[in-house]
Formats: structure tokens, sequence, C-alpha cells
């Protein structure tokens, strides 16, 4: 016999079948979400912007600021619909440490990717290729201080003061002798010895007697002879001498590569990539707060050459073309320019979006061009 439901459980059965829908496509739901990836955070919109100043990637003009890297980002910031203000700091360690402590929301010149600053800040796409190179005085050589310098570091200035002291003693015997033997010799003793000093640099500087007269026939022939042969001589070694240091110093004061660095001093700007590769290499070094103190202590001689980025250096060369300068050398340390952001502030990665855009478009290559000519 069979037996069916009460009609109150028959009921009951759509309700709870309901009830098990709901619940069941509750979870499904949960556990979707659950699996779903967590959003990124949201990009601010409005940021403090970091700025140094280093032509033509930041340049200052009135209240504000242009250049390459500056028109970059206000192209890449009004595309994301970002508003800014900016904040200016004097290196490049400054601007990175205030980019890591938050201070700003992203730093904006010509800044060289690195690991150390990989490890505290984030970094763009990179957008433009750079690298280090020197620049020095376009007029290399040497001084009169630097061939007396040279002279004295050689030994030849000891040489010297001997070769004056034997002039003068020449000057005095000449003077004693020819008193005594030659009734036609200045009586005075003033007159005497100028006489005598002016026949012993006749022979000094030209190996020729200024007094013909012998006295004391074939022998003081040979003593003429040996005078001028000893003239002759002096003169040489004077020559040969002076000539070889100032060789010396054309080819040690030269600097046309890295190479030629060590033992001069230097200089870098502070914080900067190129301080750390000095650093690194072992050279004597002084640190400038910019470019222009930099260019300033090469052309008074503190130091013999500054080590900057590539396109910094052909820029000021370029752009102050009444200053004996010229960059010099092969690019060394290859490198890359980004902008850097607070880490995870969310503004890297669209960023980064809009820069590969602007690569794609050649509107980075176009700011190249502006800044830097055709074929630079």
């Amino acid at each position: 016999m069979i037996r069916y439901p009460s009609p109150r459980i028959s009921a009951l059965v759509p309700s709870v079948l309901v009830a098990l829908f709901v619940l069941v496509a509750a979870t499904c739901q949960a556990g979707a979400q659950d699996s779903q990836p967590s959003s990124p955070e949201a990009t601010p919109e409005r940021v403090t912007v970091g700025v140094r100043l280093s032509a033509p990637f930041v340049i200052a003009e009135g209240d504000g600021f242009t250049g390459l890297s500056v028109e970059l980002w206000e192209d890449l910031a009004s595309r994301l619909g970002l508003q800014w203000d900016y904040r200016t700091y004097d290196t490049a360690r400054a601007l990175v440490d205030a980019t890591a402590a938050g201070e700003v929301d992203v730093a904006v010149t010509n800044l060289t990717v690195t690991e150390r600053r990989a490890q505290r800040v984030d970094f763009t796409q990179p957008w433009f290729d750079g690298g280090l190179r020197i620049l020095t005085r376009a007029d290399q050589g040497s001084s009169f201080r630097d061939v007396i310098a040279g002279l004295r570091d050689s030994g030849y200035l000891r040489a010297y003061a001997w070769i004056g002291f034997v002039i003068l003693a020449a000057t005095l015997g000449m003077t004693i002798f020819y008193r005594r033997f030659d009734s036609d010799f200045p009586a005075r003793w003033r007159d005497g010895l100028a006489e005598s000093f002016y026949n012993v640099m006749v022979v000094v500087t030209s190996g020729k007697m200024a007094m013909s007269k012998n006295l004391f026939g074939w022998i003081g022939r040979i003593f003429q002879g040996i005078w001028l042969l000893a003239g002759v001589a002096l003169i040489a070694y004077v020559t040969s001498t002076v000539t070889s240091v100032m060789t010396a110093l054309a080819i040690t004061s030269q600097i046309n590569s890295v190479d030629d660095l060590p033992g001069k001093t230097v200089g870098v700007l502070d914080g900067s990539v190129g301080e750390d590769y000095a650093e690194e290499a072992g050279l004597r070094i002084l640190a400038f707060p910019d470019l222009e103190n930099a260019a300033d202590a090469l052309l008074d001689g503190t130091v013999v050459a500054v080590i900057a980025d590539t396109a910094v250096l052909e820029y000021y060369a370029k752009t102050h073309a009444d200053q004996p300068l010229e960059v010099v050398g092969r690019i060394f340390e290859p490198s890359k320019y980004a902008f850097a952001t607070t880490r995870n502030d969310g503004l890297r990665r669209p960023l980064t979006i809009e820069i590969l855009k602007a690569h794609e478009a050649d509107e980075i290559e176009a700011l190249r061009i502006k800044y830097f000519g055709e074929g630079s």
C-alpha cells in the first residue's frame, strides 16, 4: 500500500527548496568574490610632485617649470586626470629621500634607475636612455705655474740654482781676472761686474764670446774654447729639461676618457649616479649641488673634470658656448631615466601605461628632438 505525504509536508517542500537554492547561490557568490584578486589602490586625484633642476629636463620658468621631464609628466598626468603641486629639491639624493618618505608622490627629473634606489621607491617604465661622460676644459694645457711645479718635482730647480751660483761665481772671477790682466777693463767694480756678467750671459745663451781679446796666446784660446763649450752644454741642458717637463705635462694633463682621471680631483653632482661611480672607482672627488657650481670649479682649476649625465653635460656645453668647455670620451655606465613614485601609492602602473603609449606614438622622441635636435 502506497502512502502519500500529508498535505502539510507537501506544502513545506517548495519553501525548503527555495531556501536551499538561495543558500547555495550565496555560497557560490562568496566563493567567486574570494577567488578574485583584490582591486588595485585608486589613483589619487591630486599629487605632490618633487623636482630637481637639471636642464634640459627640468628648467625653472617664472613661477613654474618646463623641460623635457616636466612636459612629459604634465602630458601624462593630464591624460590621467591628475592635478599636481610642485616641490623643489636641491639634489637627487634629497629628491629620492622625499619620495621614499612619502613627502612627494612622484619624482620628476632625469632620475637614473638603480638597484639602490629601486629598493626604496617604485620606478615607472624608463623613458630615456642615459649614461655618464666627462666635461673638461677645451683649452687643456699647462700654465707657467704647472711648468715650475714640474721642474721642481723633477729636481731640475735645484740644478738651476747651482747653475745660477756658477754664473755669479764666473762673473766675479772674470771681473777679478780682467781687472788684473787687462788695462782696458773698467776700473770701477760696478762697471766691471756688469761687463763680466754680460759676457757670461752671452756665452750661456748664445755660445759666443762677447770679449774676443786674447791675453795668453794659444792657452787663452783653449780656455775660451772650453768656455764656449760649457755655454753650449749649459743652454742645451736647460732647454732639454724644460722641454721634457712640458712634454710630460702635455701628456698627463690631457683628459680624454675616464682612464685619465685617477690621481686627479674630479667634480661630481651631490647624490648623483656620477658620484656613486667615482666613489666606487676610487677617484678623488668634490661634490657640488649643481652643474653651474661644478663648471665654475672646472674653469678656475679646482677640478680637472666633471662626471655627470651625458645629456645634461652636452646641453650645458651647447648653451654655454662662451665658456671653454667640451664633453669628451665615450659614454660609460649606460643607464635609464624614469619617474619614481612612493611605494604602492597606485601611480606607477597608470603612469607606465601612459609612458608606453607615448613611446609608441613617438611623442617622447618628439620631445627629445625638441630639446636636443635631430641626430643627437
